[in-house]
């Protein structure tokens, strides 16, 4: 099928439908909603896995059906690839998978023979999508091919925390080593800033014998930017679109998932990145986290998702690509059209983004490399061909996400007089 979007014309073959993947209760993802859309707008036959049927993707007029599979995480391997297995038979023609976690890239990566010919998927290396989702196995590969990363300390053990409580420079970031951590007992709820060696003391006497946690360089807001890449890679880990922008609002403020952000070239980055997923053999969608340190002038890399980022739509084209139809037209043998990014386009979560102003004008920071104006606006959840998706979310929303806001606002103030720091959730 041919679309005009922009004006450009994206090729889809809409015999191949999609398929939203994803393990755990979050219902309100506005990424799984971005790609229902983005390729429904082609005319491929969308499906997607949902916690029930009043999500904000079940609404999408773009749906033609949500599989009500409730999961946790904690399911065996084995359950998983059944239920994707019934899924796919009942679907009934093979199918292009877009997970929306690290979870389900897991688990497609590593049961890529038993799901082959039911679904269609980047031909990754078995482990490669784990070791990535992992913050050790992150920073071994980063040192391995030389990519600048946060100094990092890997403890195995109550005694080796207190050696490195003796000898380190305060503050430090704690994070749950491995990404699968917070469907069981996480160490630490997301990222933790521990203001001293007492605080770090205190904490981990909870961590157990072995502490599954990652001791982390702090990099201060007031010295970093944090940029954001969107890629899709070929089985030849070729770029076929590549994306760069900043990241100006989070929430929770300066440590959560993106509440506004902006596209912003920057071709530096771009070839780092290029390079590093050459180097490693990755293929597939990414969604890179960098942080720009203006004590040194570099940029380290914070974290690897292996799968569609939640604010993939920020990025498109001039030929009208993101990097959910690059992967569809590339797995459906379809040439992805060159193009460069659509620069200085903005993207805003509208049910986070609101607070997070608040906050971020309460702390004077500013991201220097933002553009002073938008060329134009994504919002997550309202468009005008598709509206439903966002009064759906509204009304999940407003009574208890506004009690979960004031809850994280209150734990975020009191973690900052104790000096503990910031903690950060979302995807």
């Amino acid at each position: 099928m041919l679309v005009a979007i922009k004006g450009a014309t994206v090729a889809a073959d809409r015999s191949v439908p999609g398929l939203i993947v994803k393990i755990g209760d979050y219902p309100l993802h506005h990424g799984g909603v971005g790609a229902i859309r983005s390729l429904g707008r082609l005319g491929v036959p969308m499906y997607a896995v949902t916690e029930d049927r009043w999500t904000p993707a079940a609404a999408s007029r773009y749906l033609r059906r949500a599989f009500v599979w409730p999961t946790t995480g904690t399911e065996r391997a084995e359950e998983l690839v059944e239920g994707l297995l019934r899924i796919g038979r009942r679907i009934g023609r093979p199918t292009v998978l877009l997970p929306t976690d690290e979870e389900a890239a897991v688990l497609i990566a590593e049961h890529g023979e038993q799901l082959a010919g039911t679904f269609l998927f980047p031909p990754v290396e078995r482990e490669l999508p784990r070791r990535l989702a992992s913050k050790q196995g992150l920073h071994e590969l980063c040192a391995e091919h030389g990519v600048p990363s946060p100094e990092a300390a890997f403890p195995g053990s109550y005694a080796e925390i207190e050696e490195f409580a003796a000898r380190a420079r305060f503050p430090v970031v704690a994070k749950n080593r491995e990404a699968f951590e917070r469907r069981r007992r996480p160490a630490v709820h997301g990222t933790t800033r521990i203001a001293g060696p007492r605080e770090l003391l205190r904490l981990a006497r909870g961590w157990g014998e072995a502490p599954g946690v990652i001791l982390q360089e702090y990099l201060p807001r007031e010295e970093a930017e944090d940029w954001i890449v969107h890629a899709y890679f070929d089985a030849e880990s070729t770029p076929l679109a590549m994306f760069t922008g900043v990241k100006v609002r989070s929430w929770p403020p300066h440590a959560g998932m993106t509440a506004c952000a902006y596209v912003v070239d920057n071709p530096e980055l771009a070839d780092m990145t290029a390079q590093f997923i050459k180097q490693i053999g990755f293929c597939g969608i990414v969604d890179l986290d960098w942080r720009f340190d203006r004590r040194d002038g570099r940029c380290k890399l914070l974290d690897f998702n292996p799968r569609m980022g939640a604010q993939f739509r920020l990025f498109e084209s001039e030929t009208g690509i993101d990097v959910v139809r690059a992967q569809h037209l590339d797995l459906t043998g379809r040439k992805v059209p060159e193009g460069e990014q659509l620069a200085g386009r903005r993207f805003v979560v509208e049910n986070i983004d609101l607070p997070a102003l608040a906050a971020y004008r309460r702390s004077g920071y500013t991201t220097p490399h933002a553009p002073p104006r938008a060329n134009g606006t994504e919002l997550a959840w309202a468009a005008r061909d598709d509206i439903k998706p966002f009064f759906t979310m509204l009304a999940r929303f407003v009574r208890p996400g506004a009690r979960h806001l004031w809850q994280l606002w209150r734990a975020r103030r009191a973690a900052a007089a104790t000096g503990e720091g910031e903690q950060a959730t979302g995807r």
